[in-house]
């Protein structure tokens, strides 16, 4: 944490601990964003559905680094993002698959099988 915090222009010594950071989309690659459980709640925290959260402010990252954070927490840096009916349209043209929101899917299963069991839970094919 405490090299986290250091790159994020925010040395702090004190901090302990290690937490994974993934590569979350080519855009803003300098921008941290915390897909996190939703009892965490800061200003700026978007809720999506009780279960998760996500928030884009340094301070989950001091908090998480101070003990203080989300119980689960998933490190990215950057995002991919869409223009106007992009998305909407990739999705009728069946680019995309789509399954049910699973929080253990996103903080509690083993990275190196996320794909195969995002793919069984999959209730639209590619």
């Amino acid at each position: 944490m405490a090299g986290l915090l250091a790159a994020i222009g925010e040395p702090r010594t004190t901090a302990s601990g290690n937490v994974p950071v993934f590569v979350g989309g080519p855009v803003q690659p300098d921008m941290a964003l915390v897909v996190h459980s939703a009892e965490y709640q800061r200003p700026g925290t978007l809720a999506i559905d009780g279960r998760v959260a996500v928030t884009v402010s340094a301070q989950v990252l001091r908090d998480i680094a101070a003990h203080a954070g989300p119980q689960k927490s998933l490190v990215a840096f950057g995002y991919a993002g869409w223009g106007a009916g992009q998305l909407d349209g990739e999705m009728r043209h069946n680019v995309w698959f789509t399954a049910p929101e699973d929080p253990k899917l996103v903080f509690d299963e083993d990275r190196a099988k996320i794909w195969d069991l995002a793919m069984a839970r999959r209730t639209r094919d590619l």
